[in-house]
């Protein structure tokens, strides 16, 4: 398994998908920045404290950026793009005809599959935590006299969360399109109707803690709810990792 997750990772170095995707979490970041620059006026309390403003932007309070880059990125491009590298790994081996000479090797394609999901499992974490780096060096810019080491660590946590979370979440999706090793376009447009459907999931109270997408947030703690919705979207989430294992698991070689 070593040497498969070191094969996979020196194709993704010679593939443009990895930029794809780093460009995506940029842009994500730079969209919600360039969104709290609108004005608004009264009061508010943010983050337990109570303030009057006039004609204040968004993005002049402290943690503001880093706490609502993560819904607008999590419903609108990082599970899709995810999703989009982990199949398109799956399925650069029938695109570019070299699975023919991987079998004559022999190789485990099962192992292989599971290789490649493992290093889309890192890669979402390392997404995650880029656009964690990008709002937290922007609010240091911004605001670093009034960042406090439990805030920065606790948005910290959350996006780490997010990121396995998502995974596991998007996981049956990816590991779907490896029975016909092809349309892994098709798989970004399926995630991102699956993420943006958290939306409106969102607005029922049973939903928002069993559909996988709004669970990610009752995970990382993202959304503050209890002890037990927490565990019942933590079961979710595993429950959509079970059930990728068991398609992966299901998988039979393909002969030419």
């Amino acid at each position: 398994m070593r040497i498969l997750l070191w094969a996979e990772c020196r194709k993704l170095r010679r593939s443009n998908i990895v930029w794809i995707t780093v460009f995506a979490t940029v842009m994500i970041a730079a969209i919600v920045f360039m969104g709290g620059q609108e004005v608004y006026q009264g009061s508010d309390v943010h983050y337990g404290i109570k303030s009057v403003h006039d004609g204040l932007r968004y993005i002049d309070n402290a943690g503001w950026f880093m706490d609502e880059t993560q819904p607008w990125a999590t419903f609108f491009v990082l599970p899709a793009v995810i999703a989009l590298l982990g199949s398109y790994m799956i399925c650069r081996e029938e695109e570019e005809d070299t699975i023919k000479s991987l079998r004559i090797i022999p190789i485990n394609e099962i192992k292989l599959t599971a290789a490649k999901m493992i290093i889309t499992f890192l890669c979402g974490i390392f997404l995650y935590l880029l656009l964690f780096a990008i709002t937290f060096l922007a609010e240091a810019v911004l605001h670093f006299s009034e960042l406090s080491a439990k805030l920065v660590l606790g948005f910290l946590k959350e996006y780490l969360l997010n990121g396995i979370g998502v995974f596991f979440a998007i996981s049956p999706i990816i590991a779907l399109v490896s029975h016909k090793k092809k349309g892994y376009w098709l798989a970004l447009v399926f995630t991102e109707i699956y993420s943006i459907a958290g939306l409106f999931a969102g607005m029922s109270n049973v939903l928002k803690t069993f559909y996988p997408m709004m669970a990610v947030f009752n995970l990382s703690g993202h959304h503050i709810t209890t002890a037990g919705k927490t565990m019942g979207s933590i079961i979710v989430l595993l429950l959509c990792g079970c059930l990728s294992a068991f398609i992966l698991k299901g998988l039979k070689p393909r002969r030419s």
